[in-house]
């Protein structure tokens, strides 16, 4: 598993084409005119990780298997969505199956590309998205309350355990405030989560900018990083324009592309990197001469449970992993090294798997 991020934004502010170019398909129609993503587009994209090729050379793996990320690109919302405006609510049921969601806000300025507003201005857009999820989750909890009324006088227990939480929430909705920032207790997480509330997910802004802006950013992505930094969100800055031309190029003239433009990497790379740190995942490796593969958990994750992420039946007949860190296993040149330097451990059902291990589990039939 890698984790499934949903893309949104207003019409016309890029999120088609940054879709395109991150799955490197043309699934999604991009065009100059509002409502021209008609039903939610899905692509699959690997999650480039170095030390994955790296694991895989030493091993001498025949393959290499990089965990996955899902994108669903969704239509642009417009002011009343929740209303049904625009395209409406049918979009909005869409983001209730993804992870983390990802706002695509214009920072770019382009007389050519109509804005479905009349202007540029990222934070503006930000709201009206938030607005939009926030009023589509107050008109969910308020129909709920009657049917969890009516539940407790049958004497349901849960359902007054949710109503409780239901009318903690309500009032910070009512305030204008997402449902990501309530506190949630340990014991109301499974709760919470079945409530399927759209402004729960995480959040990610993706400024899209000119492509002189690439690099450095401009004042209208500075503007969207103070917002982000404030509300503790996740920020890239990305232009969609540099993204489509780099999904055209092979992994030689893209390097030499994005050295000339003084980028690092594509924005790809960042995004996902910003949507592991907002969910809290993490990557453990498994290497041998059939395959070498990445595998995603979320932090905290135990041995038996990451194993479980490959087959239910490791879980459950679980003994024991044999963990190696990934800096010792590249170090030494591999598992027989790492053993016979004292560098491959022994970890039973307690043990909390670390970002980089290289596991190889031992469990019963």
């Amino acid at each position: 598993m890698g984790f499934k991020c949903g893309i949104v934004g207003l019409p016309n502010v890029g999120k088609s084409t940054l879709f395109n170019a991150l799955t490197q398909s043309a699934a999604a129609a991009a065009a100059n005119y509002p409502f021209c993503t008609i039903e939610p587009n899905v692509g699959d994209v690997p999650v480039p990780d170095p030390r994955l090729d790296r694991l895989a050379s030493i091993a001498k793996s025949a393959q290499t298997i990089p965990t996955r990320l899902t994108f669903v690109d969704i239509a642009g919302l417009v002011r009343g969505a929740s209303k049904g405006e625009g395209l409406g609510n049918q979009f909005l049921a869409h983001i209730r199956e993804v992870d983390a969601i990802a706002y695509v806000l214009r920072c770019f300025e382009d007389p050519d590309v109509v804005h479905v507003e009349g202007r540029v201005d990222p934070i503006e857009d930000a709201e009206t998205i938030e607005t939009e999820l926030m009023l589509a989750d107050l008109d969910s909890l308020e129909r709920r309350v009657p049917i969890l009324e009516k539940k407790i006088r049958g004497q349901d227990k849960d359902a007054k355990k949710t109503l409780e939480l239901v009318q903690r929430i309500l009032p910070l909705l009512q305030e204008g405030k997402p449902t990501r920032m309530a506190e949630i207790a340990d014991d109301e997480c499974v709760i919470f989560k079945g409530l399927g509330l759209l402004t729960s997910k995480p959040v990610v802004y993706v400024c899209n900018v000119d492509e002189a802006s690439a690099a450095t950013g401009n004042a209208h992505s500075a503007r969207v990083a103070e917002r982000a930094a404030e509300e503790g969100a996740g920020v890239i800055v990305i232009s969609a324009k540099i993204e489509a031309e780099l999904a055209e190029l092979d992994a030689a003239e893209r390097k030499t592309y994005l050295a000339e433009l003084g980028l690092e990497e594509p924005g790809l790379n960042r995004l996902i990197r910003e949507g592991y740190k907002l969910l809290g995942l993490i990557t453990y490796f498994t290497a041998g001469p059939k395959e070498a593969r990445a595998w995603t958990v979320t932090q905290g994750t135990r041995a038996p449970q990451a194993a479980g992420v490959i087959h239910t039946d490791f879980q459950k007949g679980f003994i024991r992993a044999e963990t190696i860190p990934y800096d010792d296993y590249v170090t030494l040149g591999g598992e027989a090294p790492a053993r016979d330097a004292g560098k491959l451990r022994l970890e039973g059902k307690e043990y909390v798997v670390r970002d980089g291990d290289v596991l190889h589990f031992r469990f019963a039939n």
